[in-house]
Parts: structure tokens; sequence; C-alpha cells
């Protein structure tokens, strides 16, 4: 790629900006949707919306349907499964937005266990700083007050296990991409959000109290926006702005925008609904932070002095 073909104009700052507000204000609507909704309700909502009218337009991808499905259960019934949980029995948003960006080291741990791909100094480093991290969370949810700082140890265990099943779908969109020559990025997003909507429906039926199983489809309209603005533009039109990003840029120019969405997630959570950071926390936020500016922007600097 040319250094001009490489350059940022205007029209690609103001979409990666775009999307890093648009992913950010992702938690504060995750909030208000958790009023009207159970997560395993919101969860199959979100993704009937996600895949309407996308599946109706977009050709199923050209790859086995294995790779599919497991996308679709990792990202969809695991990673939302669990954040929507941590939501409703004790996370923050603002303190979520921070925590599902640890997939980044979940990624790399499972890309060195399962495929072998080596561990480089920096990473080294900011796995370290992203420990410390979780270990100032993991002080904030044992020495708080009740009622300060919003978060359970629940809330923060099922928060982690969101990033690890975000993780397990990065792997799996990998090996997906590997088996497949002209791999159609959008047709595997859109037909692998089929895969969730059966399952979290079982989930309700099982888990959902009965007197709520179907309360939902009485929710109001500020719940249906909510849910209308996950499916629609935190997925379908914020994931297409970055995939485009993507294809015209290298990755290390493009991933280093990401480390925006914690920052709006804070201060929306804050700003929006309230949400209260105790000391530990921020430390917790700071090292996670150290550890994503490490891991993201050691590329382009080791870049420029190879240059």
């Amino acid at each position: 790629m040319t250094q001009a073909a490489a350059r940022f104009s205007a029209r690609d700052s103001a979409a990666a900006l775009a999307v890093v507000v648009i992913w950010g204000l992702n938690f504060v609507a995750m909030k208000f949707a958790l009023r009207d909704f159970t997560p395993f309700q919101l969860g199959a909502a979100r993704y009937v919306f996600a895949v309407l009218p996308l599946v109706l337009l977009v050709r199923p991808p050209r790859l086995h349907w294995k790779w599919v499905l497991l996308y679709g259960m990792f990202q969809g019934v695991g990673q939302f499964g669990f954040l929507f949980s941590a939501l409703k029995v004790g996370m923050t948003a603002a303190l979520a937005s921070v925590l599902m960006q640890t997939q980044v080291f979940f990624t790399a741990i499972f890309g060195f266990l399962l495929l072998h791909e080596r561990a480089s100094r920096p990473l080294q480093a900011s796995l370290l700083l992203a420990a410390l991290g979780l270990a100032c969370f993991a002080m904030s949810t044992v020495s708080a007050p009740a009622g300060i700082g919003a978060t359970t140890g629940w809330g923060l265990l099922l928060n982690l296990c969101a990033a690890a099943m975000w993780a397990a779908s990065n792997i799996v969109a990998r090996k997906a991409q590997q088996s497949s020559q002209g791999f159609d990025a959008l047709g595997f997003v859109v037909w692998s959000s089929l895969a969730p909507i059966v399952p979290f429906l079982l989930l309700t039926l099982a888990f959902d109290a009965p007197a709520s199983r179907w309360q939902w489809l009485a929710a109001p309209l500020s719940g249906w926006l909510s849910v209308a603005y996950l499916g629609w533009v935190a997925t379908i039109l914020a994931y297409a702005m970055w995939t485009g990003l993507l294809k015209r840029h290298p990755a290390n120019r493009v991933a280093p925008f990401s480390l925006g969405v914690p920052v709006v997630g804070l201060t929306t959570g804050m700003l929006v609904l309230g949400e209260a950071i105790t000391g530990w926390q921020w430390a917790g936020i700071a090292l996670v932070v150290a550890a994503l500016a490490t891991v993201l922007l050691a590329p382009r600097f080791s870049g420029k002095n190879r240059a």
C-alpha cells in the first residue's frame, strides 16, 4: 500500500470518530434497553434487528456452515449473553466499556494457545498491565461500600466472560477467513447473526420468570428504540464503516481509534446515567488503557523505526 493510499482523509477520520462514538454510546443504550428486557430477551431482539433487512439482500457466505454457526454462537450468545447479564446483575456501562476491551488480550492468549502465534514484547508488557488492572477491579468489588461503584463480583466475572467470548469469535473469524478464498466479511457477519436468535429465545423460556417471558413484546417505544440502535446503528452501520476503514488502511492505523471507545463509554456512563467510579476502578481503568495503548500503538512506532 502506498503512503498516499494509507493516509487518512477527512472522510475517513470522520468515519473512525463516528464509530468510536457509536460504540461508546452502545453501553448506555444497553442499560436503557435492560430496563424493559431481560438479558436473553434483549439478545434475541438485538439480532432480529441486526439481520433485518440485510439477510434478505446479502448473499450467504461461501464457506462451511460450521464457521457461520460458531461465530454466531460465540459472538452472539456468548459475548452479548454474558455482557447483558453482567450489566443486569452488577456492572456499570462506564466500566463495561473498558472491560470489553480486554478482548484484545484474550485474543492474544487464544491465538498463542490455539494458533501458535508468538507474543511480542509489547504484547507481553500489555498483558502484565492488563492483569494488574483486573486486580484493581477485583479490589474495587470487595472494598467499595454498598451502592458505590455499582459493580459486583458476578458483574465483573460475567463481563470478563463476555470479553473472552468476543476473543473466541475473533479466532473463529480468522479460521473462517483462512478456509475461504474471497472471504465476504459482510455476508459472514449478517448470516451468522441468525444463529443466536433461537438460542436466546430458548434461554428466555428456560430461565426468565414466567410473568416476564412475553412482557417484552409490550415494551415501550424507548426500549425498542434502544434495541434498534443496538441492531442497526451499533452493528450494521458501525461495523460497515469499520470494515471499510480496514479495507483502505493497515490495521495498525485503524485499531488505535478503538482506544476512544472506553473514553466515550466512561463519559456517557457518568453524565447520562450518573454512574460513580471508585479509586480502585480509576486505577484499573488507567492500567487497562495503558495496556491497550501499548499493544495497539507499538506496531506503528516499530514500523516507523524500521522505515
